[in-house]
Order: C-alpha cells, then sequence, then structure tokens
C-alpha cells in the first residue's frame, strides 16, 4: 500500500529495498492482471516524432494486456503532427485533444491528465520511445507509492545519448535552483517520464496552475505537500538532438514561474486536507 509520508525516494539507491531497475519487470511474468492505465503525450509539432511513440506504445500495451488508452494532446501544432496522429485515433483506446492555441507544456499535461480515465496515468514525452521499456518496472513501485520518477540520474539510468556537457552543467544548477526554491525534491525533475496513481493525479492537477515547464516542479512539490509518496528510479533515456528547449532563453521567464509556483503550492496544499485512508495499492 503507497504511503503517504511526502518524500521523494531513490529506490534505486536508498536501500529500502523498492525492488526494480530500469526494464527488470517484464509484462509477460506478471499476475493478477494490471490496473487500467492511460498513457498522456504532449505534442507540438512532432510530425516526425508521433507515429514512432504511437506505434511503440500500441505495441507495448498490447503486450502489456488489460485495459489502456493513449491521450495524445495537441499544443496548435503548425505542421502536420495532427495529421498523422489522426490513423490512430479510435475515440476510446486513443483519443486526441486540441488546444485551441499554444498553451505551453504544462497546460497541455493538466489537461491530459485531469481527461484520462486510468488508475494509473503516465506522463510521457513525444521522444520517449526508449524510456517505455522502463514501464513495468515503474508500475511495479506504483504499488508503493504514489508518484514514480523516472530519473537519468538515480543508479539503474541506461542513457544512451546524453546532452552536451555545456548543457548538462546549466541543468544541474538550474535543477538545484529549483530544490533550493521548491524544497525537497526528486533529483531528475525535469525528465519527462513519471507514472502517477489516478488519485494523486487528480488532487495535484486540479489544484495545479503552472502552464509553462516548470509545471513538473510545481506539480511534484505540490504531490510532496500534500503527503503523497514520491520516489524516484533510473530509467532508459536517449536525448534527442534537437531539443528545442533554450536555458538560456528560458532562464528569465522560468525564475518568476518558479516563485509563482512556490507559492501555489504552498496556498493550495494549506486548504488541502489529507484523508486518512491511504489509496488502495494497484496490484
Amino acid at each position: 500500500m503507497p504511503g503517504r509520508n511526502g518524500g521523494a525516494t531513490d529506490c534505486a539507491t536508498d536501500g529500502t529495498g523498492c525492488g526494480a531497475e530500469a526494464g527488470d519487470v517484464p509484462y509477460t511474468r506478471r499476475m493478477p492482471p494490471p490496473p487500467t492505465l492511460s498513457i498522456v503525450i504532449p505534442v507540438l509539432n512532432e510530425e516526425d516524432e508521433i507515429s514512432i511513440i504511437l506505434t511503440a506504445a500500441i505495441a507495448l500495451l498490447e503486450e502489456r494486456g488489460g485495459d489502456w488508452e493513449i491521450v495524445v494532446v495537441d499544443n496548435a501544432s503548425t505542421d502536420r503532427t495532427v495529421e498523422r496522429v489522426a490513423p490512430f485515433v479510435d475515440g476510446q483506446r486513443v483519443r486526441l485533444l486540441e488546444n485551441d492555441s499554444n498553451r505551453g507544456k504544462g497546460f497541455s499535461i493538466r489537461r491530459g491528465m485531469l481527461e484520462a480515465r486510468g488508475d494509473l496515468r503516465l506522463m510521457c514525452d513525444a521522444d520517449c520511445v526508449a524510456s517505455l521499456r522502463s514501464l513495468p518496472s515503474m508500475e511495479h513501485l506504483a504499488g508503493v507509492a504514489d508518484v514514480v520518477v523516472g530519473s537519468r540520474l538515480s543508479a539503474g539510468a541506461r542513457v544512451t545519448r546524453r546532452q552536451p556537457l555545456r548543457r548538462r552543467v546549466v541543468g544541474v544548477g538550474f535543477i538545484a535552483l529549483t530544490r533550493a526554491l521548491m524544497g525537497k525534491l526528486p533529483k531528475d525533475v525535469y525528465c519527462g517520464f513519471k507514472l502517477w496513481r489516478a488519485g494523486c493525479a487528480q488532487d495535484v492537477f486540479e489544484h495545479a496552475r503552472l502552464d509553462g515547464w516548470v509545471f513538473d516542479a510545481e506539480a511534484l512539490a505540490m504531490a510532496r505537500r500534500m503527503g503523497y509518496r514520491v520516489v524516484e528510479t533510473g530509467i532508459e533515456w536517449n536525448n534527442r538532438p534537437d531539443s528545442r528547449l533554450s536555458i538560456r532563453d528560458s532562464l528569465v521567464p522560468v525564475l518568476g514561474e518558479l516563485w509563482a509556483a512556490r507559492r501555489n503550492v504552498r496556498r493550495s496544499s494549506t486548504s488541502y486536507r489529507i484523508e486518512d485512508e491511504s489509496p488502495q495499492s494497484a496490484y
């Protein structure tokens, strides 16, 4: 049964026996049937990637079995992304939500997570094909946690293409700043591969407000302040060489977002009353 100690635990390194490294819990060996699962994929001008991730995700989910859905949230793409998604959409297992304008990644994730129907809800960037192999072990950890954060920095992570050194140095500094302002958070807070239990996701994203990419810090800090258990585990990851995020151009507005996130987390979590009972285990 998931604990609600509000902490962020690194299952790969803290010795508590959370029990899984990336990819070591194959679906073919699991019983009983898995809980329902939603995969939420935010996209913006991903015409080259979206068919690849949808094909890979559907193959994994069919192997997994049980009830599942994929929710693609298009953030007003100007290329052929929506056209590439259309052949996959059936209105049931694969759904497409279209923002009327570019509202930001945080808005897209929040919309998808709140409209998802699964008992477990996976946030998955459009280039996370390699990371899908880590989903079975993350589901295993969801039996003892409310949020499982995929990490490129934890023990057990397998990163096949790393970011340039300069970008990694700047990124580590920004994560340190995020943790200084927002409190204890996972080491890889901005990794785009996180598994949420439905109750936790509903509580957090109903209160989250940030539309930009700092939404990760706001959501995880809010989950922790609300008393949900957050764990971090190493995953497989392949960094895309054409990353669109410019830390230099984003730094000033992001600092403002961090302060806004800090205020919202404190305000929302103060008014939130945690129920006495922990959520039931996913298994």
